[in-house]
């Protein structure tokens, strides 16, 4: 009877501790966020592009979280006036945890994070600033394979900026060789009339 006692006694008690270390402990684990790191390509974020040009950012996606897999889910871009935005070039990358993945500007790839095709009617030294914005989710494995869905992740910013170089003109040889086609066309023309 006594041992029963003192073991019921002692299931308590570690029951009790069990309790008490637990509330102790759940600040501790909710305390580290889940972060990642999202940089644009170039660093910076600085584009010079021409009057009706496309141009674009790359991006650089680091998941610095050392157990957790990162999705991206959402990617924006604060509005411009200095030309059309366009944000099919990204390709929401499921990153397992420590991994980066960099992607540089391809229109003809449709490889990066975002286009912008600057308007033909921009002017020499115009700019404009503005702010990517991406969040996505957490999840304790990779999503594809049974992951499970843990939390929405925090928005992180990358601003950029956007500035317009010289006007596109024709380049030298090209309208030397059009002077010369036409002064060939003239010759011709006035051969056939003097025949």
């Amino acid at each position: 009877m006594k041992l029963t006692r003192y073991y019921n006694r002692l299931r308590g008690g570690i029951a009790a501790a069990g309790i008490a270390a637990a509330m102790l402990l759940a600040p501790l684990v909710q305390a580290a966020p889940f972060t990642f790191t999202f940089s644009t390509l170039p660093g910076g974020g600085v584009l010079t592009g021409n009057a009706g040009q496309l141009v674009g950012w790359g991006y650089s996606l680091t998941n610095t979280d050392t157990a957790n897999w990162f999705v991206p889910t959402e990617l924006s871009a604060s509005s411009i006036a200095l030309g059309t935005l366009d944000g099919a070039y990204f390709d929401f990358p499921v990153l397992a945890p420590g991994a980066t993945q960099s992607v540089a500007f391809d229109a003809a790839l449709l490889a990066g994070l975002y286009g912008i095709e600057i308007d033909a009617g921009a002017t020499l030294g115009q700019s404009e600033n503005g702010l990517f914005t991406l969040a996505g989710e957490w999840w304790s494995g990779d999503p594809l394979a049974g992951g499970v869905f843990l939390q929405a992740g925090e928005a992180v910013v990358a601003p950029f900026a956007v500035q317009v170089g010289a006007t596109a003109v024709p380049l030298p040889g090209t309208a030397a060789l059009f002077a010369i086609g036409m002064l060939g066309l003239l010759a011709a023309r006035r051969r056939g009339q003097l025949r």
